[in-house]
């Protein structure tokens, strides 16, 4: 009887271990994916707004007709096609926190990037996080890039929700999470 006790309680204890190591899983991807966009929406409001590309078929149309049109440049899929290449290198801007009450992570950015002072307190500093979250960024702009230009091409409103939380399904608590957190 005794050994089926320990036998239980090892059972119990081994799915507490893996459901909280998928649930922090699930914070490392939830939050690498609200940097991505983070960092993507801020490359995107560095570019000058008026600056316009021409995309389209070059080809003469039948009735002598291009078909050729104007979209702005920070948007335009080569640009954003260029920001997804770096934006994963900016991860090591970020750092971790916990909730004490969910023992939820959430990360957000460490360093300013108006070299502003900014509070730390709360933050945990670790190589580790960094890398972490630098892998999960790549993966998800690996498995994602589609979805990632379809939505910075045309959405501008609640990006971090709408491609975190419905469209890849990463972050499935992020609508509790206040829109200044990661």
């Amino acid at each position: 009887m005794r050994e089926v006790v320990l036998v239980l309680a090892s059972c119990v204890f081994l799915l507490l271990s893996c459901s909280q190591a998928a649930r922090q899983g699930q914070d490392i991807r939830c939050g690498a994916c609200r940097a991505l966009v983070d960092e993507m929406e801020w490359a995107i409001s560095k570019i000058d707004p008026k600056k316009m590309i021409q995309t389209g078929s070059f080809r003469i149309n039948p009735d002598g007709s291009q078909s050729i049109r104007e979209v702005p440049l920070a948007r335009s899929e080569g640009n954003l096609l260029e920001l997804m290449e770096n934006v994963c290198e900016r991860m090591e801007d970020y750092g971790e926190r916990a909730d004490s009450s969910t023992n939820r992570k959430s990360y957000l950015r460490i360093k300013s990037r108006s070299g502003e002072a900014m509070d730390l307190s709360e933050a945990t500093l670790d190589s580790r996080v960094t890398s972490s979250l630098k892998f999960a960024c790549e993966t998800i702009v690996e498995q994602n890039e589609d979805e990632i230009i379809e939505f910075f091409a045309h959405e501008t409103e609640n990006v971090k929700d709408k491609l975190c939380s419905k469209r890849t399904d990463l972050c499935d608590h992020a609508l509790k999470i206040p829109h200044d957190e990661l």
